[in-house]
């Protein structure tokens, strides 16, 4: 996983080096798919199944569009905000991760965003480094995710939710970055050997989501922007290994 994990880093990269203004979606896919076929490695969203398989490699939401964004003709344009999510499989095993990328200069408000969507995926990290320590539950991690986010006066995603991975993308628990009932009643204990997929969007605006005519791209109702970043993590006696930050930024997050 943690040769997965680099191949997913150095994909985002590719991305990130290419979302300039007026780079069509389609070419960022078309290169992430290249530089895993490059490696033997499976790009893990294509084909994924759907009402329509999903087209790309890559989900590529530009602005008000969540997470699911298709790759298309569409140009990136001064001020976008882009969340591009990859994964991919190598030698049966499997990492996901995502980013947020402002294209250009964009408005201090979507700065904000990006830079708290950070922050909530920091402190996860080093809040499961806590609680795993004393064998504590995911519920105590998510609670620290949404009281960040919604201090800094965003409302975290509900209706999506990370997940755990290893030889499949998607594996049992589900990984939700906020607290409710619900979430209360499929809690889980973070122990060693677990490897998860931690993922919080965040809105700018009101929380709740649709779905658009093609499918899969996840928008906000309201129309305004929200961030998507994501890494995959491994729980180990010694902490916290963030799979997908790169051979050279690869770490141990422990207490």
């Amino acid at each position: 996983m943690r040769k997965a994990g680099h191949l997913v880093a150095a994909a985002l990269r590719l991305a990130q080096s290419m979302a300039t203004v007026g780079t069509k979606l389609e070419d960022i896919d078309r290169a992430v798919e290249g530089f895993f076929r490059e490696h033997n490695a499976e790009p893990l969203f294509k084909g994924y199944p759907g009402k329509v398989p999903y087209p790309g490699s890559t989900c590529l939401s530009v602005n008000e569009q969540v997470v699911h964004g298709l790759p298309g003709p569409r140009q990136l344009a001064e001020g976008d905000l882009l969340k591009v999510d990859t994964a991919c499989r190598l030698n049966g095993w499997c990492a996901d991760a995502a980013i947020t990328v402002g294209i250009g200069k964009i408005s201090s408000a979507k700065e904000r965003l990006c830079q708290v969507a950070w922050e909530v995926l920091e402190l996860a990290i080093r809040e499961i480094a806590v609680q795993l320590k004393k064998r504590g539950s995911w519920s105590d991690v998510a609670a620290k995710m949404q009281l960040r986010a919604e201090s800094a006066g965003y409302r975290m995603v509900t209706q999506y939710v990370g997940h755990g991975i290893g030889r499949a993308m998607h594996e049992p628990p589900q990984v939700p970055n906020y607290v409710d009932r619900q979430t209360k009643r499929s809690d889980f204990r973070l122990e060693p050997g677990l490897v998860l997929a931690v993922e919080p969007m965040l809105n700018m605006g009101d929380s709740s989501t649709k779905v658009l005519r093609d499918h899969w791209t996840v928008v906000t109702r309201d129309g305004l922007s929200s961030a998507h970043v994501e890494h995959t993590l491994g729980l180990t006696e010694q902490g916290v290994w963030v799979l997908t930050a790169g051979d050279k930024e690869e770490r141990i997050v422990s207490v």
